[in-house]
This record gives C-alpha cells, sequence and structure tokens, in this order.
C-alpha cells in the first residue's frame, strides 16, 4: 500500500491515490521548554515547516503549552521535559518521552503509564484480558501492514465491521 503523496512526490508505477482536497494537515508543536515547531505528517520526510511558514510560527508564539500532570520528582520531570518529541505511530503522529530508557507517549498532557494500561483497558476484562488481546492480534493478522499501519484504514477495515461482534465476545469473557 502506497502512502498518501507527500507535497509534488512522484510514484512509479501506477497507484491509486485518494487527494486530500479539505486543506493539509499542520501539527504546532511547543516543546516544554519554550521551542515552537510546525510539523506536516510523514515524519520519514522530516516536514518541519517552522521556517518556511514564519508567519503561522510567530502566531502560534501566543498558545502555551499545558502543564504536565501527574507528579514527578524535578529531576525526572526535567528528564521529560528534555526527551519531549513527536514520534510515528503508523501514519500518525504523537507525543513521546523517555523515562529511565523506556519511551511513553502523551494522550493530553499525562504521560501514559503501563500501569494506566492496566487501570484503564486490562481491568476491564476482569482477568480476561491475555485471551481478548490474542483475538485481537489474530484478527489483525488478515490484514496487511499498510491498512493496520493507516489509522484511517485500520478503522474502516479492521475495526469498525467487527466492533460489535467483539465487544459483545468480550464482554461475555468477562462475565465467565
Amino acid at each position: 500500500m502506497q502512502p498518501i503523496p507527500y507535497f509534488g512526490e512522484k510514484f512509479e508505477g501506477k497507484w491509486i491515490v485518494e487527494p486530500k482536497i479539505d486543506g493539509w494537515r499542520l501539527q504546532i508543536i511547543r516543546y516544554p521548554d519554550g521551542k515552537l515547531e510546525l510539523w506536516g505528517r510523514r515524519l520519514e520526510k522530516n516536514p518541519n515547516w517552522t521556517d518556511k511558514l514564519q508567519n503561522i510560527a510567530r502566531l502560534a508564539e501566543k498558545i502555551t503549552i499545558p502543564s504536565l500532570k501527574g507528579k514527578f520528582e524535578p529531576k525526572l520531570r526535567e528528564q521529560i521535559t528534555r526527551t519531549f518529541k513527536p514520534s510515528t505511530l503508523g501514519d500518525e503522529m504523537a507525543y513521546s518521552v523517555e523515562i529511565k530508557g523506556v519511551k511513553y507517549f502523551l494522550i493530553g498532557d499525562k504521560v501514559q503509564t503501563p500501569e494506566d494500561f492496566a487501570k484503564q483497558i486490562e481491568s476491564r476484562f476482569e482477568g480476561k484480558f491475555e485471551k481478548a488481546w490474542q483475538e485481537a492480534v489474530e484478527h489483525c493478522r488478515k490484514y496487511d501492514e499498510g491498512i493496520l499501519k493507516s489509522q484511517r484504514y485500520f478503522y474502516e477495515m479492521v475495526y469498525k465491521p467487527y466492533r460489535d461482534q467483539l465487544a459483545q465476545q468480550w464482554t461475555a469473557f468477562s462475565k465467565r
């Protein structure tokens, strides 16, 4: 599966491409140290548009970064601030930090830890999470890697057609 073309990118061979006619995606990133950058999608192409879009960058200077939630020792808070950066998840961008050599992602201004996952996700399965996880992995193995790495295609082709069925099955797991 070929990704959506990046500005002016040429493809070899035959491809079906869906144009994005409602504009281009741009993410404004203000790092905890105050530095501001403007990023497009496709991080592997290094789409940092800060220098080319100075008028937007000047307007974005007025945006303030939310404070980081959670109680952190000053040394750990400094490490989180220093390692804050955009990362890719398939064809999407997310913020991440590094704590003691491990990458963690942020949702809003909260670092997501394994404990958060256990509390927010695993606990819903009442001890049957591993079984549900294995079933989800088997379901995903039926699909091309390009579909799995695209948020849109994953949602439309993998998740949406089966969500109600899986919800019923996984609800039944927790009741056994």
